[in-house]
């Protein structure tokens, strides 16, 4: 056996794909479950359930394939992949598909692509070898500016699909920037602008900006001797009571009506349960129903019945808290918890810097996708159309997250290799 062969064999991370199988089999069944038929055949090409069949069969051999490759591969291309994705992203909003409001699908044939799902993996490619290979800091402007460009190019393209989903999954890479030397004052001057925007759609701005001023009074006093601190949190008041003053104008002329409604009911200012509201009530009923153990496998009345909508895609989640309860749930969460912990892991031992990058960016997009999906299916988000990393229907979204994982793995058995 040459050592390429024992490389592969040996060196690859075996708990993750034995995650990846399990969650991936759970997707099925729950798919299955969730469009089931007495009068249909288990397996049925034509249902949604035999189609992920299918796609499962094909990413497990897009798999094999990503790891039988070399490593450097990846990293060669990634510049090429990153601007075919970026001319995909382009191409859908000229002769995209739109569906449920968002032009993000291109049709081909049965298939519909989605490049915003390709170019998470991507960019996290090619973010890696930017941050990685070059030796960069992120202390330097000259550095922080085209990395900024990387994740900001994607971002504006999806934005105006517009899907705000994915967007907020690309925007979680700051966090990736955050684990390689970013100023921890971008992640609280990112988490107080969110506070901001809710305190703003809740009260009204004069009382906000009331609030800030006896805030800012205060620090001054506590710090009355730092003249340059003064100068940050005047700077701050100022970038904040201008922040506040344009929430009305994202609010009113860049979200979507439906956008709004859906923040309205998160936020308690509309009470619309038969209207948009409707989906993530009949989500809460599917979930609570299971109890502790669940109805029992395609015995869910929620499910059978169609009360939920897009429960084979968006709303999975629903499935399994019905048939299978909350230890069901309880489980599939663990596993995913279980797959996150074992993919930091697999960063942090990795030989270059270049593959903890690429690491924790596949650590941030299938938190962000597994959180906001589940968070929404039980009403504490809004709506946004964001399937579950696996486990949802959909070849674009299994095949994006299976060559995401595993492209990892390859990183990961050749990390003595990979400078």
């Amino acid at each position: 056996m040459n050592n390429q062969n024992r490389s592969f064999f040996f060196n690859v991370d075996y708990i993750t794909i034995f995650l990846y199988l399990c969650l991936v089999a759970i997707g099925w069944f729950n798919i299955h479950a969730a469009v089931y038929n007495e009068d249909e055949a288990l397996i049925n090409i034509s249902s949604n359930s035999g189609k992920q069949l299918i796609y499962i069969i094909v990413a497990i051999i897009v798999a094999i394939i990503v790891l039988l490759l070399d490593a450097k591969f990846f990293l060669t291309l990634a510049p090429i992949f990153y601007g075919i994705t970026i001319l995909l992203l382009i191409i859908v909003l000229v002769v995209g598909r739109n569906v449920g409001g968002n032009q993000a699908w291109i049709p081909i044939g049965n298939f519909r692509l989605q490049p915003s799902e390709f170019a998470k993996w991507a960019t996290s490619l090619l973010l890696a070898r930017h941050l990685g290979v070059m030796n960069t800091k992120l202390s330097d402007t000259k550095t922080l500016l085209p990395t900024l460009g990387i994740l900001g190019l994607p971002v504006l393209l999806i934005v105006l699909q517009p899907d705000a989903g994915s967007a907020l999954v690309f925007i979680s890479l700051i966090l990736v920037l955050y684990r390689e030397g970013l100023s921890p004052y971008f992640l609280i001057g990112g988490a107080l602008m969110v506070l901001l925007f809710v305190l703003t759609l809740l009260y009204p701005k004069l009382y906000i900006i009331i609030g800030l001023v006896l805030i800012v009074a205060f620090l001054i006093y506590q710090f009355r001797k730092h003249r340059n601190l003064i100068t940050v949190f005047v700077s701050g008041l100022i970038l904040s009571v201008l922040f506040i003053f344009s929430v009305d104008f994202v609010y009113t002329s860049i979200l979507k009506p439906h956008q709004k409604v859906r923040i309205d009911l998160i936020l308690g200012k509309v009470n619309d349960l038969r209207g948009v509201g409707y989906n993530v009530n009949q989500s809460k009923i599917a979930i609570g129903s299971g109890g502790l153990i669940g109805k029992g496998y395609l015995q869910g009345t929620q499910t059978k019945f169609n009360f939920v909508p897009e429960q084979s895609t968006d709303f999975i989640f629903c499935t399994v808290g019905e048939e299978w309860g909350f230890i069901g749930s309880f489980v599939v969460i663990g596993l995913y918890v279980f797959l996150l912990l074992r993919i930091i892991h697999l960063a942090e031992r990795q030989r270059s810097s270049l593959g903890r990058v690429y690491g924790y960016a596949v650590a941030c997009i299938i938190f962000c996708h597994f959180f906001v999906n589940i968070a929404m299916t039980i009403g504490i988000m809004p709506v946004i159309g964001i399937p579950l990393p696996f486990l949802s229907y959909g070849g674009s979204s299994l095949l994006s997250f299976t060559i995401l994982l595993f492209t990892l793995l390859k990183f990961d058995s050749n990390r003595m290799g990979i400078s």
